[in-house]
């Protein structure tokens, strides 16, 4: 039970701190939806979501309302529909996208992610379908978010996919250039993806997880600036147990919601996910958190070491208060939905590779980063690489959410509005890397991924 300091403590961090959670995100598997005819799956599709989320939006908001707390978003996740759709007789997944487009509009959740393949070791021609349908796909709903796998550790990196998804990331952008390219916002290529992560666009229900779930989010970049300014000249040792303590406090409440939103749901709980993921708003930024650390700007040198610091103690936190921290559970560092990181780049304190350098020690990787529209579709396909081997290598979890913003060029801005923000478009390295990509094949998997 919490106490009523723990509660007033709570109330102070929602008021003045930006503490939230972030989702409430619904896991649906639509395993027993598949079928050889599309029209028919289509119609359980829709029937099974709409059932099974249509008291979600409600539930968050009362639980919102008697706690106090903000839950700011409520979304659904699906079973990856390579698998359910691969048995039907489409030749492009559209209609599949549009009926799941649907649903999420009739449940009114903000996001559905699921749109999702998992190809880190070949292709099957369900994989291949949804890769290829996915710039109409983005281009043409409303709600649906999309995701490709194409690194493990176990397996390697599947170069093949990656210059299949660098294409499609073009694709993408060119079909939203009136939006700023914000197609590309809603897709993200990972490496060891998470099969229980409730943030989009990475979301989806994976395999191993039950008929339905309910997976919370939590984040409070402001709650943990808060308490590293109040520590003063805290050294190393003592700023992590400070920002652990916290995190710990934040987590216990990720978790109380959770289990409330499933028990009137009549669903299981299954994970909170701690991530200190940030948005536009003032005082809701990590890279504000690393400035307070002792950093003139984010990006300076010493950034990594402190992201290290803040990640690995964040995660501390959580574990001491859970049983059940899943999902990415981290610092997140987009850059358009981050104030700070924002004016990092602005500044010209934060370049592409330094970004590139901190998702070794972040919680997911490059992610809302703005391009040239000119940028080549190898050049894509080699930061893509770049980072999954991060991941690969490292035995963690990498994801890439690149926008080459169609028509504009380095030093303009994109602008999505809401949590998606706006970002300045970065400068890409101008030497070539196509001979590089156009090899294909599939980068072995480490040597130390042999552990069993």
């Amino acid at each position: 039970m919490l106490t009523m300091e723990e509660i007033m403590e709570t109330i102070k961090m929602v008021q003045k701190e930006n503490l939230d959670i972030r989702t409430i995100t619904m896991g649906i598997s639509l395993r027993d939806c598949s079928s050889d005819d599309h029209k028919a799956a289509c119609r359980k599709i829709y029937e099974k979501i709409t059932r099974q989320a249509d008291r979600l939006v409600k539930t968050g908001e009362d639980i919102s309302r008697e706690y106090g707390l903000p839950i700011v978003n409520k979304r659904i996740s699906v079973t990856p529909i390579a698998l359910v759709a691969e048995p039907g007789d489409l030749e492009n997944y559209l209609e599949y996208a549009a009926v799941l487009d649907r649903a999420a509009a009739a449940v009114g959740v903000n996001f559905i992610g699921g749109f999702s393949a998992l190809v880190h070791k070949g292709f099957t021609g369900g994989d291949a379908r949804l890769i290829e349908s996915i710039p109409q796909v983005l281009s043409s709903t409303e709600r649906v978010c999309a995701s490709v796998n194409v690194a493990t550790s176990r397996a390697g990196i599947n170069m093949d996919a990656i210059n299949m998804c660098s294409r499609v990331i073009k694709k993408t952008a060119e079909l939203t250039a009136e939006q700023d390219s914000i197609g590309c916002a809603k897709l993200v290529v990972f490496a060891n993806v998470p099969e229980d992560n409730p943030f989009m666009a990475g979301s989806f229900h994976g395999i191993g997880e039950p008929d339905c779930v309910i997976n919370t989010g939590v984040s409070g970049p402001g709650v943990v600036k808060s308490a590293i300014s109040k520590a003063g000249d805290a050294d190393m040792g003592d700023l992590s147990e400070i920002i652990k303590k916290i995190t710990f406090k934040i987590t216990r409440m990720g978790e109380l919601v959770g289990r409330t939103a499933a028990k009137r749901l009549g669903v299981p709980f299954g994970i909170v996910d701690l991530s200190l993921a940030p948005t536009p708003a003032v005082g809701d930024s990590v890279a504000d958190v690393l400035e307070e650390m002792g950093l003139e700007r984010c990006g300076a040198p010493g950034s990594t070491a402190a992201l290290a610091l803040l990640n690995d103690a964040v995660k501390k936190g959580g574990a001491m208060a859970s049983s059940y921290v899943g999902g990415l559970s981290g610092a997140f560092i987009p850059v358009s939905e981050d104030a700070g990181m924002i004016q990092a780049v602005t500044d010209g304190a934060l370049n592409l590779e330094k970004l590139e350098a901190m998702t070794a020690v972040c919680s997911v990787g490059l992610d809302m980063i703005a391009v040239p529209g000119a940028t080549p579709a190898e050049t894509i396909a080699a930061i893509i690489a770049d980072e999954m081997a991060i991941g690969v290598f490292n035995h963690k979890t990498t994801a890439v959410r690149i926008i080459p913003a169609a028509g504009k060029k380095e030093g303009e801005r994109v602008e999505f509005g809401g949590l998606l923000g706006e970002a300045p478009v970065m400068p890409v390295n101008r030497f070539n890397s196509a001979e590089f990509v156009r090899r294909g094949g599939r980068i072995p998997a480490p040597i130390h991924s042999l552990n069993n």
